[in-house]
């Protein structure tokens, strides 16, 4: 595969691709008489076409410049020398509902039931910066993950849990800083110095604006913030991962994996160079940035899309921004399996779903992975769903035998012609994004949103057509009863968090508590890194509300333009 110029090498792809004419014509030709391909146009759900076969005159590769070794640039094939025969993907299992309590109930379960990574999920009001006894938060306290309102439920959600032993994903973007905050005081409390720390917190705003919409605050200063904490990490966190640059959420609102890809690095080049503009050195802040992607289930088209994002982002980082440190040219991630794809039909056949995702996952690379539960398209995880999922990963690691050496599926024509085809595509979109002026500019000229929905929207027609067929949805039903074993949130959670809050303003120091929060908005207004003053406004027990608000009073609350 290696691309020699020598002409015994040219020779030799000429004499494949005569060969593969005569096969073609003769020995293809001959079964489609007797046995006719299905009518369809084969293509990954990206629009690449696929062949009927790939061969070595098919790829174009050079080994040491495309390939390389795992560990070394370009990273193609891994982060790590050893990959996961040195060390296993770190299991994560994303969870969060209720209150603090009941969610710290569920991390213990997990924990001791071989999770080795907590991903905490957070509700609706904690992501867009609204305490539980806002009118605002009505309805959604604890529904979709944990409610936090102030430094207490922060300090009851990680209790017994030390988290000097433990590495902690929080999903959390437009209160990101707040939340970090948070955390970096509970480990305080417990004797552990922020330097100690490992986990990462997803501070990923952009693909806020362009696919999910738990925004806060305009473009701009959400930007600030986010250098705010890569510089404040960096000197106080070096072990923290200060964003992870999420192309799921990308994903899970439609977008093609080519586009997953390249959205994602373009937010990515975005951030780099907001850092950069912040008086930031590339090499300081850069081995701490991480990605967080899906994996669907077209199973190649996956295992290739990591392998192109890893190798395209080194790329970009020691030919675009002149990065220096090899850890800066690394793409490192976390995975999860799609929620998307889950379906409340027959949702047993989601365990199958799972696993084909999982194993994409591993055998592209991922450094650390959730699986959803089989009931998630109906509701929040059970216990029983939950364990099943995380067995799922530990079957995968100890019995599969997919860990045994490294990047197993190199080499293979048709994945090598996936991944060099998802790079070329996604970078062909990168070069459009520059051209409008970048990520930022490209969101607020909608242009991002568009492109995943006019995607999300071809795929919906064809399952809707049957050209796209989704087992027990549009093919292959039965008749089912309701389900019946599903996990409830407790309709009292909202009025024992409003509770809570009016018990912890009644004991702190409302004087304290006001100084701090006028400090922070002084700062806000000049140019001050605002992490000190969120960590003293969270020490003082100010409200999560509180302080987004008093960010809200400087920066103001982003309206999205319409984009149709």
């Amino acid at each position: 595969m290696v691309a020699d110029k020598s002409g015994e090498a040219r020779q030799q792809q000429e004499e494949i691709r005569r060969q593969k004419e005569r096969w073609e014509q003769e020995t293809v030709a001959g079964s489609l008489r007797r046995s006719p391909e299905r009518q369809e146009a084969f293509a990954t759900p990206s629009g690449i076409p696929v062949a009927r076969l790939y061969t070595p005159a098919d790829v174009e590769v050079d080994y040491l410049r495309d390939l390389g070794f795992p560990g070394e640039y370009p990273f193609t094939r891994g982060v790590q020398p050893t990959m996961y025969r040195g060390r296993l993907w770190t299991m994560r299992q994303y969870a969060g509902y209720g209150t603090a309590e009941e969610s710290n109930r569920r991390y213990r379960f997990l924990l001791e039931s071989g999770t080795t990574g907590l991903s905490v999920a957070f509700d609706l009001p904690t992501q867009i910066g609204y305490d539980s006894d806002h009118p605002m938060a009505e309805g959604e306290v604890g529904k979709v993950g944990v409610a936090i309102d102030t430094l207490e439920d922060m300090e009851t959600l990680f209790e017994g849990i030390p988290l000097d032993r433990v590495t902690t994903s929080m999903t959390i973007n437009a209160t990101a800083p707040i939340l970090l905050a948070m955390y970096v005081a509970v480990a305080e409390k417990q004797g552990v110095p922020p330097e100690k720390l490992g986990g990462t917190i997803q501070n990923d705003i952009l693909k806020e604006y362009a696919a999910r919409g738990t925004y806060i605050y305009p473009p701009r200063p959400s930007m600030r913030l986010i250098t705010d904490i890569f510089a404040w990490c960096a000197k106080h966190m070096p072990n923290w991962n200060t964003i992870s640059i999420s192309g799921y959420h990308i994903r899970e609102a439609g977008a093609t994996a080519v586009q997953e890809v390249a959205f994602t690095l373009a937010n990515g080049i975005a951030y780099v160079q907001a850092a950069l503009e912040a008086g930031l050195e590339v090499d300081t802040f850069a081995p701490r940035l991480s990605f967080f992607f899906a994996a669907h289930n077209d199973f190649f088209e996956e295992i290739a899309k990591f392998r192109a994002a890893r190798r395209l982002w080194a790329r970009i980082m020691r030919e675009r921004f002149g990065a220096r440190n090899p850890r800066s040219w690394m793409l490192r991630f976390h995975t999860q399996t799609a929620g998307s794809t889950l379906t409340a039909q027959q949702p047993e056949n989601n365990i199958v779903r799972v696993t084909i995702q999982a194993l994409a996952a591993v055998l592209g690379g991922t450094q650390s992975l959730h699986t959803n539960a089989y009931d998630e398209a109906l509701a929040l995880p059970t216990e029983r769903s939950a364990r099943i999922a995380l067995r799922t990963q530990q079957i995968l690691a100890h019995e599969s035998g997919v860990t045994e050496t490294v990047d197993p599926l190199a080499g293979s024509y048709y994945v090598e012609y996936l991944t060099s085809e998802i790079e070329r595509r996604a970078l062909a979109y990168i070069e459009k994004i520059d051209a409008m002026g970048g990520a930022v500019a490209a969101i607020e000229q909608g242009y991002i949103q568009r492109e995943i929905q006019e995607a999300a929207y071809r795929y919906q027609q064809e399952v809707e057509s049957g050209q796209r067929v989704v087992v027990g949805v549009n093919r292959y039903q039965v008749e089912e009863e309701p389900p019946t074993d599903l996990l409830q949130v407790d309709p009292a959670v909202a009025e024992r968090q409003k509770e809570r809050i009016a018990r912890v303003k009644a004991r702190r120091d409302g004087t304290l508590v006001a100084e701090r929060l006028d400090a922070l908005r002084r700062a806000a207004r000049g140019n001050e890194n605002l992490m000190p003053y969120i960590l003293e406004a969270v020490k003082a027990y100010a409200t999560l509300g509180e302080i987004a608000d008093a960010l809200r009073d400087v920066f103001g609350e982003y309206r999205p333009a319409e984009i149709f």
